[in-house]
């Protein structure tokens, strides 16, 4: 069917309710309707929501009214895109837009009248088949891919963003190779090497400004002045997706840890509090190592926040009334019970190793007042001990397994070294080693095991120190 510009026009300028009903309901088709777009939008970042669907074939904007036409290479490439859409919101410059079928099957415009947004689609499918774009380059700079290489900082990184999550993203637009991640003023950054520049420059198109999850780790992409990385060590900093022989610089190759990488794909489906396709949800990440080590069985986002734990020492801990040693413990969601469950598992708390598994209950019912006489419940939603008080908190990026090494903050001032190695010597284990941070309200602990490092902090995380000064203690990644 051939599509003329003006009979568009005339289409959308006819406003009635049943014009509107009938373009809801249009059946699949590869052409889109993008409505409700910001002001002034360019062509590129219409085409960039259609290109990690698939080829995108043509497109028609219709400024004035905010709207826009996008023609996919294939109808299941269209489907793909509106189902996807059709959980996760779109946003264009941080505005959502609405995207449904066109009643049209197929796209012709008039290239006179639609110059630029040709010119503009002329130099993506360039990019996208690997050859050198033709265009005007005062219409669209896309030149030549400098490298294969992307440098990748987070802002706002609210949630954890690790080596992983970034591999799931950006291997929808092409074979990821390596990958290097490092703290650097503070900020998150990792260099990630696809097999070809053509790859990194759709990546780099299509996400940069983009959000891993709502409103929250914005990547930001400009390319690398490297052409090739150098990777040592695969592991959770590190990663050389060619080399799976390597070692993971504890001495131990990577092939136990690291071959597991394709399952996260298959056990994780999109979520729709993500931003991005084929991200996963806030949390997730870090609980999918152990999924995949066979220690979790993740079901997705509907999993309870309900936790069993068991073989307890019936001395130290007495919850549940018919087993003394076990107890149940509700987390805020999911995703938090799935961390909790794979970073403390095994761990050996009070002498006995512990077991948490997923609880099969939703919830932990609250006793009627007066009823629970041997104080078995206890509601912790206003309790101090919690690190994550706002939503969004920086410490969810800070949410380790149980090491040997502690990370204490606000610590009162003038208290000095000696008087913190005693404190947490009094508590029954022996401080290995200390180290004071720069403005000194801040400092890590080593003691001798796991163990003894997991009692200290049960003892002393908010510990009073004086004058309403509560010491925050919490694992860490590091080592002194």
């Amino acid at each position: 069917m051939e599509l003329s510009h003006s009979f568009l026009v005339f289409t959308l300028s006819n406003g009635s309710d049943s014009k509107k009903q009938r373009l809801e309901e249009s059946p699949p088709s590869r052409v889109l309707h993008i409505r409700k777009l910001p002001n002034e939008v360019s062509e590129t970042e219409v085409i960039a929501l259609g290109l990690p669907f698939g080829k995108v074939t043509n497109i028609l904007m219709l400024k004035g009214k905010n709207q826009a036409f996008l023609e996919l290479g294939t109808e299941e490439a269209a489907i793909t895109m509106v189902n996807y859409y059709t959980a996760v919101t779109p946003q264009v410059r941080n505005t959502p837009v609405f995207i449904q079928y066109s009643n049209h099957k197929e796209l012709k415009t008039d290239s006179a009248l639609n110059q630029r947004a040709q010119a503009v689609l002329q130099a993506v499918s360039a990019v996208q088949d690997g050859s050198s774009p033709s265009s005007d380059p005062g219409v669209l700079d896309l030149a030549p891919p400098p490298s294969p290489v992307l440098r990748i900082i987070i802002d706002n990184m609210f949630y954890p963003v690790t080596l992983d999550v970034l591999q799931q993203i950006f291997s929808k637009f092409g074979t990821v190779m390596k990958i290097i991640t490092f703290t650097k003023n503070n900020q998150f950054q990792a260099l990630l090497q696809f097999s070809d520049p053509v790859n990194a420059q759709q990546a780099k198109l299509s996400l940069d400004g983009q959000n891993i999850y709502n409103s929250c780790c914005t990547l930001r992409i400009d390319f690398s002045k490297l052409v090739n990385l150098n990777v040592k060590y695969n592991n959770d900093k590190s990663r050389d997706y060619t080399r799976p022989d390597l070692p993971t610089g504890d001495g131990e190759t990577a092939n136990k840890d690291h071959s597991l990488l394709g399952i996260y794909t298959s056990i994780y489906t999109t979520s729709i509090h993500t931003s991005l396709p084929g991200a996963i949800s806030p949390l997730s990440a870090a609980a999918a190592a152990a999924a995949a080590a066979g220690r979790v069985a993740l079901s997705g986002s509907g999993v309870s926040g309900v936790l069993l734990a068991s073989n307890l020492n019936e001395e130290r801990v007495k919850i549940l009334y018919n087993k003394k040693d076990s107890a149940l413990i509700q987390l805020s969601d999911g995703n938090q019970a799935q961390l909790a469950m794979s970073h403390l598992n095994g761990q050996k708390v009070f002498g006995k190793v512990m077991r948490v598994t997923l609880s099969k209950h939703q919830t932990v019912a609250l006793p009627r007042e007066g009823l629970d006489d041997q104080l078995l419940t206890k509601d912790f939603s206003g309790s101090p001990l919690h690190r994550f008080k706002k939503p969004g908190s920086k410490n969810f990026q800070n949410i380790f397994p149980p090491s040997a090494t502690l990370h204490l903050s606000n610590v009162r001032d003038g208290l000095g070294e000696d008087d913190l190695r005693l404190l947490f010597s009094n508590s029954g284990g022996t401080v290995k080693a200390f180290k004071f941070f720069q403005d000194r309200k801040m400092a890590l602990i080593q003691m001798t095991s796991v163990e003894e490092a997991i009692q200290t902090l049960m003892d002393l995380h908010n510990y009073d120190m004086g004058g309403n000064h509560h010491l925050k203690v919490s694992f860490s990644k590091s080592t002194i």
